[in-house]
């Protein structure tokens, strides 16, 4: 495996599993980091969730391990535990996403990793922070969804409590244990300390949502709600078109009079002529533009509104991500061989001039570095 990229000689001990902690040490393989994934006999249950080239290899699995390598440790037994003790000695970072109370009885939580190799910076990866009631309660993905709202603010919009499209606490779980991670290395650098880093799902789904939704429940005493009107305004939406759908916002009083002055809908009147006046009948704006945008294609649409620089887009599937001319030309996926044949990955999404970030190599096969 080649590394580059700005995390090139760093070191990371990897005992996570399924997708929070394994989509951290993704990221960081891709920033350079040499990422040993330290696997049990049985290996990480996301080998066998989804389809895949061979057995234990499934897509889920390959595309958040990939550039990584695969030791098989029983760290039930002796030998295991010794062998992990000697990795945690050459290590920069230790990361696991075990509960607090499971980690400590294997023998590796901070105090006794910190005494092998006091500079490791050490991250935890908790469904819920320690300290508070909950801390050693199990947690996946839809259970912390459900923990911080998610399926109450699609209730308000669809009227039923639902997931959102895509396991989102632990995507944005797992970027927050990376730049966490990054922030703990960044203060050994200038210091030499190293220290214990702890990531809770459901912490870092509170801030999440609560960054537009705590509203005016900032404040003592509250203002109003913890919700914020325009994202749950119910004709929030893709505006249906003669031919489809497109999303667009016209939002801004600069965007507003440029959409009124191109378009001249007959309900555009002094009601709506400053964002603090549509903010304040929100889901009514959206109601009159859905019924304007019925009126032309949606060619036409995204003509009209980037010649006027309002946001649009028209709405892609997924399987359209692959063929995106724009996605293409920024050189946004990656071929990797492997032995299980070309793997096109989604590439690291950001870009460095002098410590280019790269997927260093395929998903490792279990036990394959043993």
């Amino acid at each position: 495996m080649t590394h580059t990229g700005p995390l090139a000689g760093v070191r990371v001990v990897d005992l996570t599993t399924m997708v929070m902690g394994p989509y951290c040490t993704q990221m960081m393989a891709d920033l350079g980091a040499d990422v040993l994934k330290i696997e049990p006999p049985g290996g990480d249950s996301t080998r066998y969730i989804s389809v895949g080239p061979e057995p234990a290899m499934s897509g889920v699995f390959v595309n958040v391990n990939r550039g990584k390598r695969s030791v098989v440790l029983d760290l039930r037994t002796d030998e295991g535990k010794a062998r992990l003790r000697a990795e945690i000695a050459d290590g920069d970072v230790f990361v696991h996403s075990m509960r607090a109370s499971a980690i400590d009885r294997l023998g590796f939580g901070y105090e006794r990793v910190a005494a092998i190799n006091p500079a490791i910076v050490y991250t935890n990866c908790y469904g819920y922070r320690r300290g508070g009631p909950d801390a050693d309660l199990t947690a996946y993905d839809d259970t912390i969804q459900a923990e911080c709202g998610l399926p109450y603010v699609q209730e308000q919009l669809t009227g039923t409590a639902g997931y959102v499209g895509t396991i989102m606490a632990d995507k944005i779980a797992g970027m927050t244990a990376l730049y966490a991670t990054a922030m703990a290395l960044f203060h050994r650098e200038r210091t030499g300390e190293g220290q214990e880093v702890e990531v809770g799902m459901f912490e870092t789904m509170a801030a999440f949502m609560l960054v537009e939704h705590a509203n005016g429940a900032l404040f003592d005493p509250p203002l109003g709600p913890a919700a914020y009107p325009r994202a749950l305004a119910p004709n929030r939406r893709p505006y249906r078109t003669k031919d489809g759908y497109v999303s667009a916002l016209v939002y801004n009083d600069k965007q507003w009079d440029a959409f009124v002055g191109a378009v001249d809908p007959p309900w555009a009147d002094d009601r709506f002529a400053t964002l603090a006046l549509r903010a304040q009948r929100i889901d009514t704006v959206y109601e009159l533009l859905g019924r304007t945008f019925l009126e032309r294609t949606t060619q036409d649409w995204l003509d009209l509104l980037r010649s006027l620089e309002i946001p649009a887009a028209p709405v892609r599937s997924l399987d359209d991500l692959f063929t995106n001319e724009h996605l293409n030309d920024v050189g946004f996926f990656e071929t990797v061989d492997s032995p299980y044949g070309p793997v096109r990955f989604p590439g690291p999404p950001v870009g460095f001039s002098r410590t280019p970030a790269r997927i260093s190599g395929p998903a490792p096969r279990l036990g394959e570095h043993a």
